[in-house]
Order: structure tokens, then C-alpha cells, then sequence
């Protein structure tokens, strides 16, 4: 199928295009080859082979593209930004979808296909869309040449592992470990000169980390942070090996210096290596699918949001919504009660103060206080009940049986339900 959507960047992905308007336009391949060549805002194709062949873009072959969707609101504008970078190797051996999901900006969006990540959020402009993605190329670009992994060891940050010792001034940190040796680097990107110096430097020397600026401008904020690598020296670490991969990467890509692909709409983008049904279902991002009203259900949102939420087709008294509150808030104040219980007490409250706002008007919600979350007098006869715990696993079989009779059954309904019985079961074992 011809995407008319893609610019094309790549030899490869001129020759691709080319292909397809062959086919589509019943042209000899050399003027497919022209026309595809000067969508990628080139004279002809020979002059692009050239440009390409000669440039310092590396020409592995492996593409990957960035799909983010957006809508404004006060624009009532919208659009899909789509970047295509190339890689040095496939971006499953640069890392595993565990580590890319767990990095920072990276962890925004969803492997579609090997070729394509794809966030199911829509954001609320271009720019914003823009920003989304190019701050994941940073970090992919980092992980490349460094060939760091994330690392969820918090606490390596602080030398001798003591949170008192942590770096002065740090900023918008993330934490990184050498897969081949499991050495901790921290990247601290504060808004700060690129200079070592003051207790900074103190710092350093006194714990005897290795400290430095990069000449990269960093993946948090190129225009404003400045990136600094810190590691521990006493191990014996390649920290200048480490520092020359920083330095050697090429200028941070940010919005300001936009090449992607702007298109109008929520046209869905299909990737190169989306073949299969399957593989078209999986590009398509979630938040731009219009959610639907079933018989036992309505969508939180129609559209816009990257899970489908939703709740009982039906509308609670705001007089029981009050009753609710009461309950749960009793029974939360009780000590009565496992611990553990809160949580789930907690979460049930949450979900049924986001269905009283949607089940109503705004008109009408605003003549309301948050009473899901306002304090319960001491004296209230709920709270008195609560102080034994069959007192509260009275309160929330009442809480049970009240939503089981205002609400249809659904899923929905039943998660909340699910909830209270294992409150239920766990409080009753203190008795």
C-alpha cells in the first residue's frame, strides 16, 4: 500500500518508495526512483545517493521510527509527528524492551514493531508531541554509544551508600550501570555550567568520584542543562573511554531543530516492517481510538487516553456517593484493620470519586466539596462502629451491598467489588 505519509531519509527508504509509485503509477523505475528521491527534497535520486553516501548519517540500515499524536484544544488542531533515525544495529541488541521500557523518555512509548515505537498518549501540542520524541532519541543515542543499561540501584548514587552524601546541586538525574563490569554511573543534568568547581568539586574529591562535564548537551534539556557523568574512581573504571563515547555523540536533536514528518490528523503510521494484521493492530495508538458505550458500560473518556478506562453504564445518588465516602473514610480511620487494607480502601475511594464526577454535570458537581477526601468527624457514628474490626467489615459489606444495588454488573464494577472482599477477608482474620 502507498504511504504518501513518509518522507524518506535513507537510501533505502527512497528505493522503498520508489517501488511503491512504480506500482501505483505504472512508471519506469528510474522515475520513480527521481520522484521518490525529490519527496526526500532532493534534484533526482542521483543527487541524493550522493548527499546520502557522503554524509556522516550512519548508514546501517536499521530504522527505527517515533510516532507521537497530538491534539490542541484551543487550536482544535491535530496531527501526528513521525521521526526516522538509523541505528549502528538493531535496536533490540542496543538493549532488551525491559531497559528500554525502564529508561527515561524511552519508557513513554511502546514497541509496536522491531522498527517503531509508537506513544499511546496523545499529547496536547505539536510542540509537545516534538519535545516527546526527540528526548527519546537522546536517550537512545546515549545507550548506543555507551552502551549502559539503566539501573534501579538508587542507592549506588550515594557514596558508601549514605543518602547524606548525596551530590550537591544534583538535577534531573537517571542512573546508569556498565553491563560488562556492573560499575554505577550517575548522569546528573542540572541547570548548571558545564564546570566542576565549588562544593561540587569538594564533593568529588572527597569520596574520590570521578566528576566532569560532557561537551554532549545531555538528554534532559540541551538548551538549558548541562549533562555531568559521575562514578566511582577507586574501582579502577575506564571513565576517560566512557567520557570520550559521551563527548564523541553528535548535537542533541530537540524540536528546535525539528526533520520529522508533520502530517494533519490521526492518520494512522504504519512502519516498513508492519506486515501482519497484527503488526497494523499494535501501530495504531490508543489513545486516538474513539471509545465506544456498551450495554453494561461507558468509555471515561471517548478518546484522547491511552487506556480504556471505563465504568457501570448507570448513574449512584449523589446521596449514596456521600454514604460511600462516609464508609470508606470510617473504615480507613479504624486501626481495627490489616494495614494492607488501606491500599485497597484507598484505590476503591479513588475510583468511585472519578465515577460520581463523571456520572454528573460539572453544574452540578461544583455544588460539591471533595467528600470523598474531606475529613469525618471523630464523634460520626460510622467512625464509632469502626473501632472493632467486625465493626468494620459491617461498614464495608453495607458499602458492598449499596454499589452492588446502585450499579449495573460489569467489570468495572466487579474489580471495585473484588476489592472490598479481600478487605473483608483480611480484616476478618483478626477477629
Amino acid at each position: 500500500m502507498l504511504n504518501l505519509h513518509v518522507q524518506p531519509s535513507t537510501i533505502g527508504g527512497i528505493k522503498r518508495l520508489a517501488k511503491q509509485l512504480k506500482k501505483a503509477d505504472s512508471i519506469p523505475h528510474h522515475e520513480a526512483l527521481d520522484i521518490a528521491a525529490r519527496s526526500a527534497s532532493f534534484e533526482n535520486f542521483a543527487h541524493a545517493r550522493n548527499k546520502l553516501q557522503n554524509s556522516n548519517v550512519i548508514k546501517s540500515g536499521y530504522q527505527l521510527f517515533f510516532t507521537v499524536y497530538w491534539y490542541d484544544r484551543k487550536e482544535y488542531k491535530a496531527g501526528r509527528e513521525v521521526l526516522e533515525v538509523e541505528l549502528s544495529m538493531p535496536l533490540l541488541e542496543i538493549a532488551t524492551k525491559s531497559e528500554l521500557k525502564s529508561s527515561n523518555g524511552l519508557g513513554w512509548f511502546r514497541l509496536a514493531s522491531p522498527d517503531h515505537f509508537v506513544s499511546d498518549h496523545v499529547n496536547h501540542s505539536q510542540e509537545e508531541a516534538r519535545k516527546q520524541i526527540c528526548k527519546a532519541v537522546r536517550v537512545l543515542r546515549f545507550i548506543e554509544a555507551t552502551g549502559l543499561k539503566p539501573s534501579r540501584d538508587y542507592e549506588a548514587a550515594y557514596p558508601k551508600r549514605d543518602h547524606n552524601n548525596k551530590l550537591p546541586k544534583t538535577d534531573h538525574s537517571t542512573y546508569w550501570y556498565a553491563p560488562d563490569t556492573g560499575q554505577f554511573v550517575l548522569i546528573d543534568e542540572p541547570y548548571l555550567d558545564p564546570v566542576v568547581d565549588g562544593e561540587r568539586a569538594a564533593w568529588a574529591k572527597k569520596h574520590n568520584w570521578h566528576l566532569q562535564a560532557s561537551k554532549w548537551h545531555g538528554m534532559y534539556c540541551p538548551s538549558m542543562s548541562n549533562l555531568f557523568v559521575a562514578t566511582d574512581a577507586s574501582t579502577g573504571y575506564n571513565f576517560k573511554n566512557l567520557m570520550a563515547k559521551i563527548n564523541n555523540l553528535p548535537n542533541s536533536i530537540t524540536e528546535g531543530n525539528w526533520v520529522g514528518i508533520s502530517t494533519k490528523g490521526h492518520d494512522t503510521f504504519f512502519s516498513p516492517l508492519s506486515v501482519t494484521l497484527q503488526d497494523k493492530k499494535r501501530a495504531v495508538a490508543k489513545g486516538t481510538i474513539y471509545r465506544e458505550a456498551s450495554s453494561k458500560t461507558l468509555p471515561m473518556r471517548s478518546w484522547d487516553a491511552p487506556r480504556n478506562e471505563r465504568r457501570p453504564n448507570a448513574v449512584m445518588s449523589i446521596e449514596s456517593h456521600q454514604l460511600a465516602a462516609e464508609l470508606i473514610k470510617a473504615a480507613q480511620q479504624s486501626k481495627a484493620k490489616p494495614f494492607a487494607v488501606d491500599m485497597q480502601l484507598s484505590d476503591i475511594k479513588s475510583k468511585l470519586e472519578d465515577w460520581f464526577f463523571a456520572e454528573y454535570d460539572k453544574s452540578v458537581t461544583d455544588n460539591f466539596g471533595l467528600f470523598y477526601y474531606e475529613n469525618t468527624d471523630k464523634n460520626d457514628l460510622f467512625v464509632s462502629c469502626a473501632d472493632s474490626s467486625k465493626g468494620v467489615i459491617d461498614l464495608l459489606q453495607e458499602l458492598k451491598a449499596m454499589l452492588l444495588g446502585a450499579y449495573i454488573d460489569c467489570e468495572p464494577l466487579r474489580k471495585i467489588i473484588r476489592k472490598l472482599d479481600l478487605s473483608i477477608k483480611l480484616t476478618s482474620r483478626l477477629i
